[in-house]
């Protein structure tokens, strides 16, 4: 038990651990003191000096998210000078921002937005030269302007301690200090990764995802398409968030009606491509374990993580799974089976997926993903996109009647439901594949090895005799950590699953901006979306994947079997390394 300190804050006495900053003894004794660099799950930049307090003995002002609170001290955080000091910092940073609040994608969502409101800020008292750069749309995923940004560091701090990927840092000094790539390159040649963790921890605009809101409402009114679309696990976790409502709050079937209301033709759920993965990759690493192919076995769901493993681990290609991710086996079978079923021309199908993750619209473009000429995904909305969208026109998303997916893509089992968290798809995989290598069904189907938020989780699973050792990792530099231990030790593990995302996709950098009181990354947010999930898969009489009536009728009709002819054809494709064009360190810029 941590020892106990006094403190007073604006005369009142508390008692609080020892060992915190103001800030944080501040937040445990109820006075929330503004900031803006500062975040929880990221080191302490203090940049920012929105988070000023006065401490009595101490000349100046300090920092209260670096500064210590110590036994005895007394410390004041609304006095008259404080507040105008808050205010000249926050009237400064406005001065040296776009006046495009509300025609800005963060109006009403922005955090510098909020302390200008709450400081009372009512018109502006200085003026100057403004900076001015070029939005950069180079990504497919990710849009960087730097004219929003503030310098707050938490991008930079995210991408190089969290994510492991530094694709971004500070460049020049002073009045010109900028957020950019190595050599200021265009942010899509990058060794970007794509997972839009930046935009999600990102208080302004400064980063957002590539919108093709307004061209897909544009497609929703030609008729002579017919439009499909898909819904990924974690979008039904999460979308509630964007419409005020608690945390975790399971609305698939809402989100399923007023994607008809929207105006699609047909509602298919990403759920029944995670129990078809499942079919694959599961058959594939038992082909492996059985034969002595390549293991470790990676999964290859997440493109985030695929990204990132052709930049930084050529040498492990051969370890990934061949399987394509859920999202895009959906969209070939769609274009192929379903056409044919439904006697459609696939060049006239427009193929959408809705997904809580920004590098899904990477993916979706890639030359692997393209089926006899045509995109199988023609376009990617985030959960973000899709809840702006569904306001736009004008839906009651609120009080909506859920309604049913439409048949035969739309069934799935609960094994596809928990793809959406952080060890879901080992989980998913280890049902089937225990039961297609031993002819006996696994009774105890939810695994403790590969749940919670442990950054990398390892385990032991006995199949028929055997011992698979099995590793999960979330968040890239948990990946990072892991791969290193893989190629120290290649003979550890037998089958590894990684998401790019802390959380799994559940903590996509396409979901809900965070509400006012909560952050990105938040595992009391996480949990509850995760919770989401493991309660639909509890729910659903099916949580087997190989189970699922519609997989096997898609077998029989159409693939024949998984790893079958057919199956390499559309589920199956192939990775290679990338060159990496620069990477930034906190000591600089070093070409690799």
């Amino acid at each position: 038990m941590a020892e106990k300190i006094n403190i007073t804050i604006n005369d009142k006495p508390y008692k609080v651990d020892d060992g915190l900053t103001i800030m944080q003894a501040a937040d445990h004794c109820g006075y929330h003191i503004p900031r803006l660099c500062y975040h929880p799950e990221l080191s302490i930049e203090g940049a920012c000096r929105v988070c000023i307090v006065q401490v009595e003995g101490v000349k100046n002002f300090v920092a209260s998210c670096c500064y210590p609170a110590s036994d005895g001290m007394k410390v004041y955080t609304n006095t008259k000078e404080l507040r105008q000091a808050r205010r000249d910092i926050v009237e400064l940073l406005l001065d040296n921002h776009p006046e495009d609040c509300h025609t800005c994608e963060r109006d009403g969502n922005c955090e510098l937005q909020r302390l200008a409101y709450a400081m009372g800020i009512r018109k502006m008292h200085f003026s100057g030269e403004r900076k001015h750069y070029e939005i950069d749309i180079s990504s497919p995923s990710v849009v960087r302007d730097p004219e929003k940004c503030i310098l707050c560091g938490r991008c930079v701090r995210m991408c190089q301690e969290i994510q492991g990927i530094n694709a971004i840092g500070y460049a020049h000094r002073g009045f010109n200090t900028v957020v950019t790539p190595a050599y200021n390159m265009p942010f899509g040649e990058s060794v970007c990764s794509h997972c839009g963790q930046c935009i999600n921890v990102c208080p302004t605009a400064a980063f957002t995802e590539t919108n093709y809101t307004q061209e897909l409402f544009e497609k929703l009114n030609d008729k002579s398409f017919t439009t499909v679309v898909q819904i990924a696990p974690a979008v039904r976790a999460a979308i509630g968030e964007a419409f005020d409502l608690e945390l975790g709050r399971n609305m698939e079937h809402e989100t399923a009606a007023a994607l008809r209301r929207l105006g699609f033709d047909y509602v298919f759920d990403t759920q029944f491509s995670a129990d078809l993965t499942i079919m694959e990759e599961g058959s594939e690493f038992l082909e492996r374990f059985q034969s002595g192919g390549k293991l470790p076995m990676i999964t290859s769901c997440c493109p985030a993580w695929i990204n990132t493993l052709e930049i930084f681990y050529p040498d492990m290609l051969a370890n990934v799974s061949t399987c394509k991710s859920p999202m895009s086996m959906m969209s070939n079978i769609v274009k192929t089976f379903f056409a044919q079923k439904k006697k459609l021309d696939p060049e006239k199908i427009y193929s959408v997926a809705v997904m809580p993750c920004t590098a899904k619209k990477c993916e979706s473009v890639r030359p692997e993903h393209y089926i006899k000429g045509l995109r199988s995904t023609d376009i990617v909305i985030t959960t973000r996109e899709l809840a702006w969208m569904i306001k736009s026109a004008g839906i009651d998303f609120v009080n909506i009647k859920g309604e049913a997916f439409d048949k035969p893509l739309g069934m799935s089992s609960g094994a596809g439901t928990i793809f959406g968290v952080t060890g879901g798809v080992m989980e998913a995989a280890l049902r089937t594949a225990y039961e297609l290598y031993t002819g006996e069904t696994l009774i105890e189907i939810e695994l403790e090895e590969t749940r919670g938020f442990k950054g990398i989780k390892e385990g032991i699973i006995e199949i028929d005799g055997k011992h698979l050792n099995i590793a999960v990792a979330h968040g890239l530099g948990n990946a990072h950590r892991l791969m290193d231990e893989v190629r120290k030790d290649p003979g550890k593990y037998h089958f590894i699953e990684i998401m790019a995302c802390p959380g799994g996709c559940i903590g996509g950098g396409g979901q809900p901006y965070p509400c006012v009181n909560s952050e990105p990354l938040d595992e009391v947010c996480l949990g509850k979306r995760a919770e989401a999930l493991y309660g639909n898969d509890r729910k659903n009489t099916i949580r087997r994947s190989h189970e699922n009536p519609e997989i096997q009728r898609l077998y029989r009709e159409f693939l024949q079997k998984p790893l079958s002819e057919k199956s390499h054809e559309l589920l199956h494709t192939h990775y290679s390394p990338k060159e990496p064009k620069g990477i930034i360190h906190n000591q600089g810029v070093i070409k690799v």
